[in-house]
């Protein structure tokens, strides 16, 4: 699409009533990375209200290793149960077991590897974004209310691994290069580490992707009311670029495969 401000990309993840479609690939491990500082603060004053933004964020990408056997188009996705924070849980007494009451999407890039590494052979950056096909659009399910009585220590877990929506489809990286834009920060920020760092990354690391979410329920629908749109934002405002996300995911050894998403 062509704007005032140059040429931009735009996704969509929309429902695909009956047609026959599947996953773009055989998924055979995830990774969901906290990539968006905005969301990475926004959740964080829902977990930390007093401490956001914890120290560690803004040098290092910060992902967990999720699950790919519920990952799918979508569809109709059960709401999960867990363990919730109680009222009788700060006197002692027992959390509360049911259907979660805080069910919450994420909206997010999936990045799919096309070429693994080998075990014990990290892909350097100059060669990190040769080995991702392309991207897609992804939606992680999140259960907050479970999400924030089961995360410390070690992160979610029952709050995220009930569903992944993706899209059925993948743009190339082919395909973005009129999308590309400067991976650059303020110089009162904290800069990439050497080995999370290019000249290609600096200069055309950053992907310049238009995305939203709307909703529309199904009482809208049969009462013909068009869906509200719920958020707005770029892609090009991530911290961390594709490559630095493979760079580092790589940098200590550990193979990735072809059709591991990133999340």
């Amino acid at each position: 699409l062509d704007s005032d401000q140059g040429p931009f990309l735009e996704l969509c993840l929309c429902p695909i009533g009956d047609a026959e479609m599947s996953p773009p690939c055989r998924i055979g491990d995830y990774t969901d990375f906290y990539a968006g500082i905005h969301h990475a603060l926004a959740v964080g004053k829902l977990m930390r209200p007093d401490n956001p933004l914890l120290p560690n964020y803004k040098w290092v990408p910060i992902g967990y290793h999720g699950r790919a056997s519920s990952i799918g188009l979508g569809g109709q996705v059960r709401r999960p149960q867990g363990q919730t924070r109680s009222s009788a849980v700060e006197s002692g007494g027992p959390p509360h077991f049911g259907p979660s009451q805080r069910l919450d999407y994420e909206l997010e890039l999936g990045l799919w590897v096309g070429v693994g590494n080998e075990l014990g052979a990290p892909v350097p950056m100059a060669k990190a974004e040769d080995r991702l096909f392309g991207i897609g659009l992804l939606n992680d399910w999140s259960a907050r209310d479970i999400q924030g009585w089961e995360y410390q220590p070690l992160g979610p877990f029952l709050a995220k691994n009930f569903a992944t929506s993706v899209s059925p489809w993948i743009v190339s990286f082919e395909a973005l290069a009129p999308f590309r834009r400067p991976a650059v920060r303020a110089a009162t920020e904290p800069q990439p580490l050497p080995y999370l760092d290019s000249p290609f990354n600096r200069a055309h690391g950053a992907v310049d992707i238009h995305l939203a979410v709307f909703l529309q329920t199904a009482a809208m629908r049969k009462a013909r009311i068009p869906p509200v749109q719920l958020s707005h934002s770029n892609a090009i405002d991530a911290w961390w670029t594709p490559a630095q996300l493979l760079a580092h995911h790589t940098s200590n050894g550990c193979n990735l495969a072809t059709g591991d998403l990133l999340g």
